[in-house]
Parts: C-alpha cells; sequence; structure tokens
C-alpha cells in the first residue's frame, strides 16, 4: 500500500508540474474520474509535425501502482493511423516497455523504460516518434509499408486521421 501511496503521491507531483510549466506548448493532461493513475491526454499537433500537423489527438495514460519502477501504458481514443501505434490505439514505443533485457535483442535495456522517464518525457517522445516512425518494429504492419513503399498514400491515410480529428 506504502508503494501505491508513494506513487499516487509522485503523480500528483509530476501533473502539477505539467500545469504549471508553459514550455510544453501542445500538451493538455488531466485526470480520469479524479484518479491520478488515469490520465486524459490532448496532443495537439504543431505544424511543424510533416504529417500529423494540425491534428487533435485524445489519448490516455494508465499507470501502474508500480510506476516508476513500471512504465504507464500508452493508447490513443482519437483513431490514428501510425507504424508505432496498434490499430486499437496502444503505442509502442522503447521507453514504455518494461526495464529488462529484449528476448529479441531489438532494444537495448537503455532504451527501454527507466524510473528517471516522467510523462511529459513519454508525450514529448510520442510526438517525436509521429515525425519520425520507427518501421523496423511496427505495431501497425499497413501502416510501415505505406511508409516505406508508397509515401503519398501513407500521407493521405494520414491527413485523413488529421482532419477526423478536428471533428471529434
Amino acid at each position: 500500500m506504502a508503494a501505491t501511496s508513494a506513487a499516487a503521491g509522485l503523480l500528483g507531483r509530476q501533473l502539477k508540474q505539467m500545469h504549471s510549466d508553459n514550455d510544453i506548448p501542445g500538451i493538455s493532461c488531466g485526470l480520469v474520474d479524479n484518479n491520478v493513475f488515469e490520465w486524459e491526454v490532448m496532443l495537439m499537433i504543431s505544424d511543424e509535425c510533416k504529417f500529423y500537423g494540425g491534428g487533435f489527438f485524445r489519448a490516455r495514460l494508465s499507470f501502474p501502482a508500480e510506476y516508476p519502477i513500471m512504465p504507464p501504458k500508452m493508447k490513443f481514443e482519437t483513431p490514428i493511423f501510425h507504424p508505432n501505434i496498434y490499430e486499437n490505439g496502444e503505442v509502442c514505443i522503447s521507453i514504455l516497455h518494461p526495464p529488462e533485457e529484449d528476448k529479441f535483442g531489438y532494444e537495448s535495456a537503455a532504451e527501454r523504460w527507466s524510473p528517471v522517464q516522467t510523462p511529459e518525457t513519454i508525450l514529448l517522445s510520442v510526438i517525436s516518434m509521429l515525425s519520425s516512425p520507427n518501421d523496423e518494429s511496427p505495431a501497425n504492419l499497413d501502416a510501415a509499408r505505406l511508409w516505406r513503399e508508397n509515401p503519398a498514400e501513407f500521407k493521405k491515410r494520414v491527413r485523413k486521421c488529421v482532419r477526423d480529428s478536428l471533428e471529434m
């Protein structure tokens, strides 16, 4: 129980810090049902992002009781087409993988979750991922294939996601 209350205290401080930081444009966070372990996130992607610029994407960060030892899960609630996002919206990015050796040898332990990560660093990494997908280890095979083989069609699919995100 002490670990859970320590995690809750840390998450409360991190959320407060994010609210007081004015230097994180395009990220808005709040609690779901006043639960510090469930955050609703809105990513307002700047026009500088090559593909997703202008989009408003809603997501959820779900933190485990073992936070910050174990990573949260992130899932987009707004439909989004991306090589590193499963069709159900779950984000597949190295820093959200548990802090252990990759049994497939793809990622080093240094690329995976570490307790020094914060919700802010996660969200900044996800925004960076939107601009620079990792198509060598895709969560969405169709998106990765289009990214590599048919960039015009990939861009067309993504622009539709951006338009749809503005209507939600």
